[in-house]
């Protein structure tokens, strides 16, 4: 199929982590991007992707559907990767991951363009989560509007700037101890940032049918556990894990969650209670990376290329023995008072 490499594309969200990535994808296919935010001097970094006028970045609030509108006019197509994790002030789930996507969805329907809204696997309308929730009401807002939209539901993603291995691997450099929510058993389904992206770009030129959600995941299923001992053994620390029920880490959670910038909502424990991978129904109805033709990218390839920075000497650190224990212990329960030094 030919590609159009004319378009006009905005994209909400573009200047934050998956977006950076997206715009790039976008670029490299000879798009015009319009990078949509509320700090465009955030997004002025992203314009050396592209050609000199390529890549442009512009104000909008999804708070605030005139200015939307306002950004979608001349537009050939829209990309919505808005998406929080927590609240934080004005910013908050119901806003922006139901009535903003549903906002854009409206400005694109208004104008009979194409749309991609980057939703995530656990999405559920009847989640105790709020994130979950708003997650599921922003995709049905999205359909409503645009039924030939394509919806894209990942898995935890990884890349140079993400919150999970970064964050992780930097408390392992100060703290001898690791939290294990729920006992680390969760699982996962770590999808590389870049073939994320790429599927973005492959939505945005019709590669693949619209009016349908689909589950993107990496090509290993992974418990926490397991990615918190691929980190330590990539950074080569060694370091105990301590066992924190679900309800204890709600309750240190709604504590911590008063603070600026808390590391840990109840939403988030909430979350955790449920497993994070592909379903079976979106792999036997091929709605999954198969029907981009994209070979997911292991974790193996990837992260040592930015954690090496976390070794006790960073990237001048020897190499190792291979050690499959990462802890220097079994785990210790959280429950059970303080674990021995």
């Amino acid at each position: 199929m030919e590609v159009d490499t004319k378009k006009q594309i905005t994209v909400f969200g573009g200047s934050g982590f998956l977006g950076r990535y997206v715009v790039h994808a976008l670029a490299k296919r000879g798009h015009r991007i319009r990078v949509a935010c509320r700090r465009p001097d955030l997004a002025y970094h992203l314009q050396i992707a592209g050609r000199l006028g390529q890549i442009q970045a512009v104000q909008a609030n999804l708070r605030y559907p005139w200015s939307i509108d306002r950004v979608v006019e001349g537009s050939d197509h829209v990309v919505n990767l808005v998406g929080i994790l927590a609240e934080v002030g004005k910013q908050n789930f119901t806003q922006l991951q139901a009535e903003g996507a549903g906002h854009i969805a409206q400005a694109a329907a208004k104008r009979g363009i194409g749309m991609v809204q980057m939703s995530a696997i656990g999405a559920d309308a009847q989640s105790r989560s709020e994130y979950a929730r708003t997650k599921a009401e922003g995709e049905a807002r999205v359909f409503a509007a645009r039924p030939d939209a394509v919806v894209l539901r990942p898995s935890i993603i990884f890349g140079a700037e993400d919150q999970f291995f970064n964050r992780f691997a930097n408390m392992a450099r100060l703290s001898p101890f690791l939290p294990l929510i729920g006992g680390g058993k969760t699982l996962f389904q770590p999808v590389f940032v870049n073939d994320v992206a790429v599927a973005v770009a492959d939505a945005v030129d019709g590669l693949v049918p619209g009016g349908k959600v689909y589950e993107l995941g990496g090509p290993n299923v992974l418990s926490y556990r397991q990615m918190m001992e691929e980190m330590l053994r990539i950074i080569e620390r060694r370091r105990r894990f301590i066992d924190l029920s679900f309800s204890t880490a709600a309750s240190l959670a709604k504590t911590l969650g008063k603070l600026p910038g808390a590391p840990l909502t109840t939403d988030q424990v909430e979350q955790l209670q449920h497993d994070n991978i592909v379903s079976d129904a979106a792999k036997r109805e091929g709605r999954t990376f198969e029907a981009f033709g994209i070979a997911p990218t292991t974790l193996d390839a990837v992260l040592p290329s930015y954690l090496v920075r976390f070794r006790p000497q960073g990237q001048f650190s020897k190499p190792q023995p291979h050690d499959d224990r990462p802890a220097e212990d079994e785990s210790l329960p959280g429950d059970k008072g303080v674990a021995k030094a």
